[in-house]
């Protein structure tokens, strides 16, 4: 397999979703709990991509076999396309699971059983997106595993690979019972911080199946545009970056998030140029890349404002 077979096999140019929330993850634990520890910090980075990697393998290559159309294995599957052997897509994605599992054991030693608690609820809807016999990826509940495990798990994890000393979230252990004790106010904060990713990664996902809705019914795809329909896909589209900023202002009005914040406001206008663009034309190759564009307006604000939050 070449590099850029691999390359295309896992999608690379998709892993901008899954850093963000990383970034304003460690952004938000600097600002708000003053700690930031390197050495977690890089080995989480790497389980996380190389997991990542590795679910949009899995993705590609039951796309592949569950395919009831041989012109779509050849023209749209990467596989396919460039005759990547199965046995080969297979060892890959051990591969990435295997280096990303040791990785996420090597975190735990170093912080406590809450990131491999966490770990492996990720770990366990990553997979089962794609594999099984339902995968999530063909059941309506797409948009809402991945915003909820990329936006919300990576930013949490970030956060608490970083201050899991700072009782955010512990076990305790009474005889034979194991209790989880959590600090409902500081992970309702993380919640909120994390709103923005949730949403703007979700509508990844709910563009992707927008545009594809018609080849994807073809091929026993029922995502959550089929049972809503198209109008109501492209509003519930437009409603999560409302409530992106929403949640924004709502961090800014508890003082979860410094004043500095409200300078993502702004940024409004350009993402409903791009919306309305959305709006007038669902192609994929044309107009996708509008909740791909705003998921960087809006993550990338944020993270330069508690950038300057952090350091100034």
């Amino acid at each position: 397999m070449s590099l850029y077979a691999f390359l295309k096999l896992v999608e690379i140019k998709t892993k901008l979703a899954s850093l963000f929330p990383l970034i304003v993850g460690l952004l938000f634990v600097t600002y708000r709990y003053n700690t930031f520890k390197p050495l977690n910090t890089l080995i989480f980075f790497g389980s996380m991509v190389l997991f990542d990697m590795a679910t949009t393998a899995i993705n590609n290559y039951m796309d592949y076999r569950k395919a009831t159309s041989e012109e779509y294995r050849r023209r749209e599957n990467i596989i396919g396309q460039e005759r990547i052997p199965e046995w080969l897509v297979v060892l890959t994605i051990l591969t990435l699971v295997t280096s990303a599992t040791a990785l996420g054991i090597w975190l735990v030693v170093r912080t406590d059983l809450i990131v491999l608690l966490a770990g492996m609820l990720c770990f366990a809807i990553g997979i089962l997106y794609s594999f099984g016999p339902i995968p999530i990826s063909r059941m309506p509940l797409g948009e809402i595993f991945s915003g909820i495990t990329m936006g919300f798990g990576i930013l949490f994890l970030a956060v608490y690979v970083n201050a899991f000393d700072q009782g955010i979230a512990n076990l305790v252990w009474e005889g034979a019972i194991v209790t989880l004790r959590v600090d409902l106010i500081r992970f309702i904060e993380i919640i909120l911080v994390s709103l923005p990713c949730i949403f703007t990664i979700s509508n990844i996902m709910l563009a992707n199946n927008i545009c594809d809705l018609d080849d994807d019914i073809r091929n026993h795809r029922f995502t959550l545009p089929y049972y809503i329909g198209r109008r109501y896909a492209i509003w519930l589209f437009n409603g999560l970056y409302l409530a992106s900023f929403a949640a924004i202002l709502a961090c800014v009005l508890l003082k979860i998030l410094p004043l500095i914040m409200l300078l993502v406001l702004p940024v409004v206008l350009p993402v409903y140029r791009l919306v309305k663009k959305f709006n007038q034309k669902q192609v994929k190759s044309q107009t996708f890349n509008v909740a791909v564009k705003n998921l960087v307006l809006v993550n990338g604000t944020i993270a330069v404002l508690l950038m300057i939050a952090v350091f100034f």
